[in-house]
């Protein structure tokens, strides 16, 4: 029974992505994205070669396993790695990403289409990242007797899994290998409903934020402006977070701002050059000459943000007034206090800077003032703040290595 829902939910996912490709881009990618795959396999595998498999969710999850990906491939030269994507969000952003032989859309979920993906790609290994499962690729994987992994999972009390009426989702589990998880609360949850083989490991983006603060961008522009300044990073930002913003630049003009909205179509950026009453330039406008003139500096292209957190005192990371926080890693590596919203509790890492005190949680506006007030008026404060964002990522790298030493393709 469990199997036929699954089916059929799955069926019915496609149904409605289809309905919406008609009036949504993100939902067209998505069909757009799947069609010819198994014709375009084919051709790309028709030599047969050697391959490790890697999938991931969407771009969090692909920066949560770059860093195993590119220590795998400089390990075994010889294999090709095959990425798969679920979501466009993931594969639009990565679908050129030198560090993979072959990116692909993940073909749907069916007994059919698992069949004929492993049939023809082969892996040697497949590696699952965080949190996906999908019932028949794990399947049709452990039928084939092809080691599967999955890394940088964690797992929470209520998940489907560890319910009276979770046994079927269970079964999957129990596909893996291994599963290297974030932390020891997962492990201790997996242990009650039978699921042994689990290796503490932590979460493999401590490396990949580690790696990024270590090959920052040169941007001299961005320099000139922060210079001789008390300079706040503001990343991945909505609406909600800009509106917070926008109080404490009216009242604190001795602050420099550095936006960096999730989002930078036209629109969005058009709402918040109003929203700031226009006293903001524009990175894509802005030159040597006039880069001064103002003190809000909004990002508006995508791939600094990881090297942006350098010039900043303290950061501020957007989400958390809606599904969710974004990565508060790269601005910690940094060795700078982290500001969030109050949706973060599903992050642990957030909640490691919360009890480090490296982290700081805020429910209003009242809240975002006097939060920030502190930490630029108590210096010892700020620095002891980000000392702990620092440490506790140095404390938490490590992941790739104890993965790759289990591994023998």
């Amino acid at each position: 029974m469990m199997l036929f829902l699954y089916n059929l939910g799955i069926r019915l996912y496609v149904f409605a992505i289809r309905i919406a490709s008609l009036f949504n881009s993100k939902a067209k990618l998505w069909i757009d994205g799947r069609k010819n795959s198994f014709e375009n396999l084919k051709s790309d595998f028709q030599d047969n070669p050697k391959v490790l498999w890697f999938h991931v969710s969407s771009l969090g999850e692909f920066e949560q396993g770059r860093p195993v990906i590119e220590a795998v491939k400089k390990k075994y030269p010889d294999y090709k790695i095959l990425l798969t994507f679920f979501s466009p969000s993931g594969y639009e952003i990565r679908k050129n990403y030198s560090g993979a032989d072959f990116i692909y859309y993940l073909p749907v979920d069916t007994k059919q289409n698992a069949k004929q993906f492993l049939e023809i790609v082969n892996p040697t290994i497949a590696f699952f990242v965080k949190y996906e499962y999908w019932f028949h690729y794990l399947k049709q994987l452990n039928n084939k007797k092809i080691p599967t992994y999955i890394f940088s999972a964690i797992f929470r009390e209520n998940q489907l899994f560890f319910k009276p009426q979770g046994k079927w989702y269970r079964k999957m589990l129990s596909f893996f290998k291994v599963l290297y998880v974030q932390n020891d609360r997962s492990k201790e949850l997996l242990k009650t409903i039978g699921i042994q083989n689990v290796v503490i490991a932590g979460d493999t983006r401590f490396d990949r934020v580690f790696d990024i603060s270590q090959q920052k961008k040169d941007l001299p522009l961005i320099e000139k402006f922060a210079q001789n300044s008390k300079v706040i990073v503001a990343g991945s930002t909505w609406e909600k977070d800009e509106e917070l913003i926008s109080d404490y630049i009216e009242a604190h003009k001795e602050i420099k701002w550095i936006i960096a909205p999730h989002e930078i179509h036209e629109s969005h950026i058009e709402k918040i050059e109003k929203l700031l009453k226009n006293k903001c330039l524009r990175y894509s406008g802005a030159t040597q000459d006039n880069i001064l003139s103002v003190n809000v500096l909004i990002i508006d292209s995508i791939g600094l943000l990881s090297s942006l957190f350098k010039f900043g005192h303290v950061a501020y990371i957007g989400g958390g007034f809606g599904s969710g926080i974004h990565n508060t890693l790269e601005a910690a590596t940094y060795g700078i206090p982290v500001l969030f919203g109050p949706n973060y509790k599903n992050f642990q890492e957030a909640c490691d800077l919360i009890e480090k005190n490296a982290g700081f949680s805020i429910n209003n506006s009242s809240e975002f003032i006097s939060a920030l007030n502190s930490l630029f008026t108590d210096e010892i404060l700020r620095n002891e703040a980000g000392n702990a964002a620092i440490n506790y990522v140095n404390s938490m790298r490590g992941g790739t290595k104890i993965i790759l030493a289990e591994l023998a393709p």
